[in-house]
């Protein structure tokens, strides 16, 4: 495992992409402790293969692989046990008059209530795209091709949500 002057510089690199990070965790996670969990995984991940990242690749695409390949992985596997456990939403804890939400806020909650209608792939290829990456860079980190990229934007566009 990576120390020393390497601790350090990953420090600053994770430190440098955190909203990168909180992006993909918000997008696959329903409440605040699976949140944690999944930054916990994608941080241990990057960790693990930060020593052979590739400079020459930009670090938001390495990123948002690694990331979004853990938070699906993490995504599936809480699936499967939904059935089993009821999460409390914490919001019921707070008083009405302590936390107002302002209109972002709100706007940002109902774009994730809105994107957990699509797949995993998709709501992945919807956060590149909604944080304006390139087709090639989206084509890079999903693995496909970037006319597959444009196809399924095109389709996304096209589609209603909840019809």
């Amino acid at each position: 495992m990576p120390s020393g002057n390497i601790s350090q510089e990953f420090i600053t690199f994770v430190d440098s992409h955190r909203k990168l990070i909180y992006k993909v965790c918000r997008m696959y996670c329903r409440n605040d402790a699976q949140m944690k969990d999944v930054e916990q995984e994608i941080l241990t991940q990057l960790w693990t293969v930060f020593p052979k990242y590739n400079h020459t690749f930009r670090a938001s695409t390495w990123i948002y692989r690694i990331a979004l390949n853990t938070a699906i992985s993490y995504y599936r596997r809480e699936k499967k046990h939904i059935s089993r456990r009821t999460d409390i939403d914490q919001s019921v804890f707070l008083l009405a008059d302590e936390y107002e939400p302002d209109d972002t806020e709100e706007k940002i909650r109902r774009l994730y209530e809105l994107m957990e209608q699509f797949s995993e792939l998709d709501r992945a290829l919807l956060l590149l795209y909604l944080d304006e990456n390139s087709y090639e860079d989206i084509a890079r980190v999903l693995g496909i091709t970037v006319t597959n990229v444009a196809a399924k934007i095109s389709r996304l566009k096209l589609r209603r949500v909840g019809g």
